[in-house]
Formats: C-alpha cells, structure tokens, sequence
C-alpha cells in the first residue's frame, strides 16, 4: 500500500495537512506515503518539519546525503548506504565517501531506549566490497593533518606575540596532535627515522617553510636571529580570521584604478570560496547562467572551479535571479562568507592609501547585503518593489521626484497606495523596511584648524547621530536598533559605517575608521597633513555597509602652512 511506511499511529489524512504546509512540491507528493526527505536547498522550516515527523514515527522512511548525517540527530532501526561514491565536479570524476562519513551513518543505526540491536545495509561496487570490510572491521587510525594548514594558526600566533621566534613555532607544534602522531606513523608523514635528531629535522624543516610561506605573502618578517614579527597583511589576516592566501591575493591584485568590477573578481577569488562542492550537471548550469550576466567571464576560466562558480553566483545575487535549491544554498553560503572579506579588502587598500578603490570595495558590501547592483535604482530595496512600482514612482508628477527611501516616507497615504498597490501583509513589509532605513545626522569639528602645517598630524572629530524618538521607543526596540531589513541576506546583519577622509582629486585616502552605530558614535580621526603647503579641499565620507543610497559626503576644506622645518631650510638657502 502507499500508506505502508507511515507511522502505526498516522493517518493519511493528517499527513496531507502537513504536507500541504511544506515548500518543497516533491514533499507534499512523498509524505503521504510515509516517505521524508532532507537536502542542502531545503528551507529551515521544512527541515524541521521532517526531522521532526520522522522522530516522533510519524514517518518510517528518511532519504539524506551522507554530508548532511553530521548535522542530523536521528537514529533508525535499519540504515540503508545507497552506494559509497559521489561525483566530485572539481575533478570531473566520482570519488569514494570519506571511510569517517561511513562510520558515522552506521553509527545512527539503533535507537537508544527501543532497538536491542540495529541494521546497516552498505551498497557499494562490488569489487570494493572486500576494501570496505577491511576498513570497518579493522581500527580506523586517526592522523593529524595539521601540518598542511599550520600557515593560518602560525599567523594568529605571531600576531598575539605567542609565536616570537622560530623556536617558540617548534615549540608550538609539540603541543599538538601532530607532534605525538609523527613518532607513531612515520612513513605517513614523511620522516626519514624516529630518532630524536630526524624528528627535529623535520620539525625544524617544516616549521622554516610554513614561515617562509608567510614572509613570501609578507604577513610577517623574519631577521636573521630567527625573531618573527607580524605585519599589517598578517595583522589583517588574523583579525578577519582571513587565509593568508587571500590577503596576499588581495595585495597584489587591487591598484589604485581597480573598479567595482575588479574587487568583485578579487572578491570571487578568495580561498575561502574554494571549497564550494561542484555537483553533477552544475558546469553546464553555470555557463547558461553566465550568458546573461553583465560581467564576463574569462575565457582562461574553468567552469568546475569553485571559484568561477563564486563569481556567476555573486552576478546572479546582485541581477536576482532564480537558482536551483543546491544553487542558491550555495549562493548564501558566498553572500554570506563575503562580508569579512570585502572588510579585509578595504583595509588592506586603506594601507596603500586609495581612496576609489576603498569606495568601490564598501559600495560592493552594500551591493552584498541587499542583493542589487549598483547601478539599479535605490527603491528596488525596499521588499516586494518591483520594475513596473519604480516606473509608476518615476512618472509620479510632483514638486519633488520620487528618488530615494526618504521620499516614499513622506507620501501621502492615498499616493502610496496607489503608487505601490501591494496588499496590506506587504504595505507592512515595506513600513518595517523604510522605518529601519537609516537616517544618520554627521557633524565635525577640524581640531586646530588655522594651526595645521605640513606633515603635523591633523585631528577631526565626527559625531554620528541616528534620528530616532528615543521617547517612543521601549527596550526591546531599542535593541532592534542599527538590525538591517534585508530580504536577501541569509542570517542577521548589523549595521556598520565607514568614516573615510580622503582627497578626491588625486585619490588619497588619508584617514578611515569602522564603526557600529547605534544611536550615537563620536569617532575621532587622525592623519598626517600632506607634506606641501597650500589650500586642500578634503572630502569626508560616511559609508553604509549595507544600505544603498544612504552614503553622505562632506567638503572638508583644509589650510596647511609651512612647518618649522620647511621655515629653516629655506632660510638657510637664502
């Protein structure tokens, strides 16, 4: 019968009630019939709704990719391993399950308290059949792969000053897993012998080359004594929980000319994103994607790599497209490992002193957040706005024109509703979205300013303030404050601003800070006023890192004298 694998205590009926409440087309059809099923483009809600069915035996069958098992708590009766390949795209192949993943499916065969015994079914090729049994019968030795990703732990431990000198790294590295495996299993990690001379070799060899690495990608600097210091890469690095790979990839890619485009590449290329998985059929999928897109991609470019599938995927969140479920959980798996990045993108640009390409990088962190391109109108923001409410804004005929978030506020409420015509539950989507927009007064004072001369450090204090009625507001909704209303980000985002002060005309960057507001924030800056005397027209920048339209810049007029120094030798040349 169709109803053979739903629970003793389920009736068909109840199941259709809850099937029709899923997302998933293919649930409500299954379900009935007492058949679940969980994968990665799954929405959380339905996931829930599975596990839930299936642990209280509601449901008799569960279907699952084996890389989900580890974040699943049901156990069963009986496990069923529908074979012990999966098809990596990066390669082009099929490849065996890692042996620790079949271990852990057959650990969630017998339920505790009700089973005396369970069941595992494993279905593989047969000629591995014999390989598999060895492996599972026989003790499964567990090594240490540390000594491939020792660069990252390196790096955060020269920076908080734990790691001084080659020594202390040595050091380091006896107090792990590793260092207590090497005398163990030799031959699986290299050593020529398991004496103490070869095992300080090796250390010493591996512990040189981990730290060339990071002297090469310049995150740190070694002197001759074996002293290691950190520098501003590596400080960067650390701080963002950044590879180092990518910070080096950072720094020698951007320039002062690099555009939106450019950060965006860099941005696609970053370490982090290598490990997407590259699934059947995926390749095909991604060129169709990248016809359409208003970056092109390289031709040197291989569409089974992960990170040319981080670029079509950053393109298809920024034009909104629709993707399929494994798709867009990659996509948010990208959106959301972007924030960092772009973070440390403009700090290590603020190192070089560029100003545009600072710009642009925060202008790509808003483009993240919201899901829209730059170019696009600022309205499209606001939830359930589509093409054909901006044209209908656009051709509003008023004394003032329909063009940023602010003015859809100050509508009448018979113009709005005939301008957007959206139900009341979506009316009050688009209120919550325009109450949270945010509406920041900037004020700054130029400590000294008729004292400032050339190469002296310059003080500007900024004070930020958000315009809310603190009177009408109670505690909870004052910690909502500074929460960003945005649809297609997937997670909780708050707010961040940068305050940048720089000169526009020949694209200096002389001072920038990163600041969470809440209600208020005093921020103080601090540069080195440029070396020639004269008149200087600054610029000071307030940035939104995730709002579009909400930036605010402010002529920053500075006077710069001659200083002691220039006085005398011009005196000594006369």
């Amino acid at each position: 019968e169709g109803s053979s694998f739903l629970g003793s205590q389920t009736s068909g009926d109840k199941m259709e009630t809850v099937a029709a409440t899923l997302r998933e087309p293919a649930l409500q059809q299954t379900l009935p019939a007492g058949v679940g099923f969980l994968h990665r483009g799954m929405v959380d809600a339905d996931k829930g709704k599975i596990k839930d069915l299936f642990d209280t035996g509601s449901l008799g069958v569960l279907v699952c990719p084996v890389d989900m098992c580890w974040e699943l708590q049901s156990t069963a009766h009986l496990v069923v391993i529908m074979g012990t390949e999966m098809y990596d795209g990066r390669e082009r192949r099929h490849v065996d399950i890692p042996i620790v993943d079949v271990l852990h499916v057959i650990g969630k065969a017998s339920r505790q308290a009700i089973d005396r015994m369970g069941k595992c079914v494993v279905l593989c090729h047969a000629p591995k059949k014999e390989y598999l049994k060895k492996l599972l019968y026989d003790p499964l030795p567990i090594e240490s792969h540390l000594d491939q990703y020792l660069h990252d732990p390196f790096n955060s431990e020269i920076v908080t000053k734990t790691i001084c000198s080659m020594q202390d790294a040595v050091d380091y590295v006896t107090w792990t897993f590793l260092y207590r495996r090497l005398t163990k299993n030799p031959n699986y990690y290299g050593l020529q012998g398991t004496s103490n001379v070869h095992l300080s070799e090796h250390l010493s060899e591996m512990v040189e080359a981990v730290l060339g690495d990071l002297e090469d990608s310049k995150c740190c600097q070694m002197s001759e004594d074996g002293d290691v210091s950190p520098l501003n890469l590596g400080m960067i690095a650390a701080y963002y929980y950044t590879q180092y790979q990518t910070i080096e990839l950072i720094a020698s890619s951007v320039t002062a000319k690099t555009k939106i485009r450019g950060v965006t590449e860099i941005l696609a290329a970053s370490s982090e994103f290598s490990m997407l998985p590259m699934r059947f059929g995926e390749e095909k999928a991604l060129k169709i994607l990248a016809r359409n897109l208003p970056y092109e991609i390289s031709t040197s470019s291989q569409f089974n790599e992960p990170n040319t599938k981080a670029l079509v995927l950053l393109q298809c969140h920024f034009s909104r497209k629709s993707l399929s479920a494994e798709l867009r959980e990659d996509e948010h798996f990208v959106v959301k490992g972007s924030i960092s990045l772009i973070q440390a993108i403009v700090d290590v640009i603020s190192s070089n002193g560029w100003l545009k390409p600072a710009l642009a990088a925060m202008e790509l962190s808003q483009m993240v957040v919201q899901g829209l391109w730059n170019k696009d109108n600022v309205l499209m923001q606001i939830p359930h706005f589509t093409k054909e409410i901006i044209q209908r804004c656009e051709a509003y005929q008023s004394e003032e024109p329909i063009e940023s978030v602010f003015d859809i506020l100050t509508l009448d409420d018979d113009v709005r509703n005939d301008l957007l015509r959206l139900p009341d539950e979506k009316l009050a989507d688009v209120a919550v979205f325009c109450n949270n927009y945010p509406t920041v007064d900037v004020s700054f004072d130029v400590q000294d300013p008729d004292d400032v001369t050339a190469g002296d450090p310059v003080q500007i204090a900024v004070n930020l303030e958000r315009e809310v009625d603190e009177d009408d507001m109670d505690e909870e909704e004052m910690s909502q404050l500074g929460i960003v209303s945005a649809p297609l980000f997937p997670g909780e985002k708050r707010e961040g601003w940068w305050v940048v002060v720089g000169d526009t005309s020949t694209n200096t960057l002389y001072s920038l800070k990163r600041v969470n507001l809440h209600s208020k924030q005093k921020v103080s800056l601090e540069f080195l006023a440029p070396e020639e005397a004269g008149d200087y027209n600054l610029t000071l920048f307030v940035m939104s890192d995730s709002y579009l339209g909400c930036d605010q810049e402010y002529s920053l007029p500075l006077s710069v004298a001659v200083g002691d120094d220039d006085e005398e030798s011009e005196s000594k040349e006369e």
